[in-house]
Formats: C-alpha cells, structure tokens, sequence
C-alpha cells in the first residue's frame, strides 16, 4: 500500500493530467450534450492532447471513458447518446487516467445552468464532506476517522451517505487495498503511514441511503429517487499530512488544500 518516492511522482503526473481534464470540463456548457458526447470529449482530451490512457475504458468490461451519474444516479451511470444534460440538473462526472503506469481517479458533480436551492446545497455539502474527511489524513491517523468525519458532516445538513461504495487504494491498479469507507468510528481502521495513496470519494443522497442497481448491471440509483451527489480525490499521505494529487486550480486557489 506504500509508494515510494519514485513513484508517488509518477502518480503526481498522472493526477495533475487528470485534474486538467475537469479544468478542461469546466469550460464546457454541458447542457443539451449528450453523456455519449460529453464521454467522446474526454476520450479525445486524454488520448490525444494528454497522451495517456483512459484507464476505466475496459476495466471489469466498462467500454467507456467515464461514468456520468445524473440527478438520482448515485454512481456508475453509463454513457448514452440518448440521455441529454439539461438546464437544472446534477450530474457527476467520474474518470480515471493512467500515464506511466499509474492511474489517478477523481470525480466532480456538475451543476447545469440554474439548478433549485437544494439541489446546490446537496451538492455542497457533498464536497465539503469530501474535504473533511481528506483532512484526517496524516501519518498515524486512522481510516475510521476519514469515514467518521465524512458521515458526521453529511448527518449535520440532513443527508446520508452510501455505504455500498467507497474509496480505496489506488496504483498500477485502479483498485488496491486499502478501502476507505465513507463511515466509520474514530481510531479504529488501518493506520495511515507516509506514501500510501487511496481515494476519498463520499456518496451523499437526499433522502434514503439506500440503493438499487439497475438492469444495464452499472448504474446504481437512489431506492426513492431523491437526488445524490458526490466528489472524489486521490490523496498521499505525507510526512506532514496530505496531498491531494488530482487537485484543481479552482481548488488550489481556493485554499481547500491546506493541511
């Protein structure tokens, strides 16, 4: 589960390409794309402008380059040319990038054109429980408290977090060990050391936690319909703390950052 050095600065490469392809999204106006448009956009963005590989494409028999998870879709919602963005929705984009070996993975929720009050509140506080939970990290710590501050967070607004899915470990492979569960109890868990790598990605629904996944085998859904939104960053432990190595600009500038 710990990288070296060498390769934590591969994986440094990998994710600051992977965070320039949501700078590059952020310009986008998605409404009235398709998810397969949207989808066709960053294959042609990594393969061709960042020369890397799209690492979800293929992966457990995904063919596609991202998942894109609208409204109700809690996760792994599948690109289709039919499914149209429009003005008012939600939706998060989740995608993977591999240079050099190693896979970098982030996901951002997307509010479209003029989205109702509390769909942005939902969507807020999904990324503010991200952050707090990014910010238990630290040599020592332990992966409880990562889930415990993120549940904590998303309970205070209201809401509730999926307990199905979660962060894990990340390398040469998409998924390794450790998971990083999006609840948890303080103190307990595996202990943090300096040079592990791992993702934290909260679910937060509206309503209900529960969920259903439907007939395509991907895409997972809220159980009462209710909206769900989520954020995702791959993160290090540092000797001092954390660094999160698909971090945006917008983020940087922001100061979310800071340890």
């Amino acid at each position: 589960m710990v990288k070296t050095p060498d390769e934590l600065a591969l994986m440094r490469i990998s994710g600051r390409l992977l965070a320039s392809v949501f700078e590059m999204l952020d310009g986008q106006d998605l409404a009235g794309m398709s998810t397969m448009q949207v989808n066709d956009l960053v294959e042609r963005f990594i393969t061709m402008d960042l020369a890397a590989r799209p690492a979800s494409k293929g992966q457990y028999g995904f063919r596609y380059v991202l998942n894109c998870s609208i409204n109700h879709v809690v996760c792994h919602g599948v690109p289709d040319p039919e499914a149209i963005i429009r003005g008012g929705d939600i939706i998060n984009l989740d995608i993977t990038l591999e240079k050099n070996g190693f896979i970098a993975d982030s996901s951002k929720t997307y509010l479209v054109g003029d989205v109702a009050p509390a769909a942005r509140r939902l969507v807020r506080v999904a990324q503010e429980a991200m952050w707090q939970g990014i910010r238990q990290v630290r040599p020592g710590a332990h992966l409880g408290d990562i889930g415990f501050a993120i549940e904590r967070h998303a309970k205070r607004h209201g809401y509730t977090v999926v307990r199905e899915y979660c962060g894990h470990g990340i390398g040469r492979e998409m998924h390794e060990d450790p998971q990083v569960l999006n609840f948890g109890r303080p103190g307990t868990g595996t202990k943090l050391r300096e040079g592990m790598v791992f993702t934290v990605e909260p679910m937060v629904n509206q309503g209900s936690r529960m969920v259903a996944t439907e007939p395509d085998g991907w895409t997972v859904v809220t159980r009462d319909r209710k909206l769900s939104a989520q954020f995702e960053h791959t993160v290090a432990v540092t000797a001092r703390g954390f660094e999160v190595l698909t971090l945006r600009g917008d983020e940087a500038r922001s100061g979310l950052s800071a340890s």
